[in-house]
């Protein structure tokens, strides 16, 4: 049972479920996420075994091509071969499915709801509510689908890939691109304070909650999340001097270095290939046959 589920049912006896309770579950979920994502990442599974610089150009030219389709077959076959490719490296099917698509037909839909209906064409129907006509074309329609696939290909590709690969073999790739020192480095230490500053806050907010003893006001939870917020604000800004000070002490001259040594294999070449081979075909089929 999640942190979320178990704070839900702990409340739901009382009848009232309160925000601190949804706050402390909320940033609990997302470090269990967090953490069932690396689990991912060490499974034995086809993409797992691949060199993470393989990976990462599988992905991107991956990604390119299904943003260059206008075709909404070839999308959905590369869809269905990236089902494929999730399967065989051991990633929950629904997990991966609903982390994509529970989020994506809302957000791609605001951004695409106005072309349906000034897109030229033949229309779908047409309501007439007064002076205002809801027609929506036929031809928006359609565009409207291919770019909802697009995006939906694009973040699936991009969510597959962090959950197959450990994040420091992401930044490795990334150094073996020459992606410059400053922004690998910017990534590192980003990621790592996300964690941290998700146990502080939530020790902060439980912290609050074991010193309330009745329900307090609307006011009162604003100043002491104003407070909070400084609070934590200061601690960020003294934690980052302290580690850079650490760094330094320790001989830190600005160059992020790994223990990870790669070196590519025949199966790594033989994944890029497929990789090649599928955008040709997304292409391809776009152009003659979608």
């Amino acid at each position: 049972m999640s942190a979320r589920a178990e704070a839900q049912h702990r409340h739901e006896a009382s009848g009232h479920i309160g925000w601190f309770e949804h706050t402390i579950a909320g940033i609990s979920e997302s470090i269990e996420r967090a953490v069932f994502t690396e689990e991912h990442a060490r499974k034995d599974g086809w993409l797992q075994a691949i060199d993470p610089r393989a990976k990462l150009v599988m992905f991107l030219v991956t990604v390119v091509c299904a943003s260059l389709s206008n075709s909404l077959l070839a999308l959905g076959a590369l869809y269905a071969a990236i089902l494929v490719a999730a399967m065989s490296s051991k990633v929950p099917f629904d997990f991966f499915v609903k982390r994509v698509w529970l989020g994506i037909p809302f957000f791609a839909g605001i951004v695409i709801i106005p072309s349906i209906f000034f897109a030229a064409g033949p229309r779908l129907f047409d309501i007439a509510l007064g002076p205002l006509h809801i027609a929506p074309s036929i031809q928006g329609l359609a565009g409207a689908a291919v770019f909802i696939m697009r995006v939906g290909v694009s973040v699936s590709l991009g969510v597959l890939l962090v959950l197959v690969t450990p994040w420091a073999d992401v930044l490795k790739g990334l150094q073996a691109f020459r992606v410059p020192q400053v922004f690998v480095l910017l990534l590192t230490m980003t990621y790592r304070y996300i964690f941290l500053f998700l146990r502080t806050t939530n020790g902060l907010f439980e912290a609050r909650k074991s010193r309330m003893v009745g329900r307090t006001s609307g006011s009162e939870h604003r100043r002491w999340i104003t407070g909070s917020m400084g609070s934590l604000m200061g601690r960020a800004f003294k934690m980052s001097n302290d580690v850079y000070s650490a760094m330094l002490a320790r001989g830190f001259t600005g160059q992020v270095r790994s223990y990870s040594a790669y070196q590519m294999a025949t199966r790594d070449w033989l994944a890029l290939a497929i990789a090649l081979v599928a955008s040709a075909g997304t292409i391809l089929i776009g152009r003659y046959i979608g």
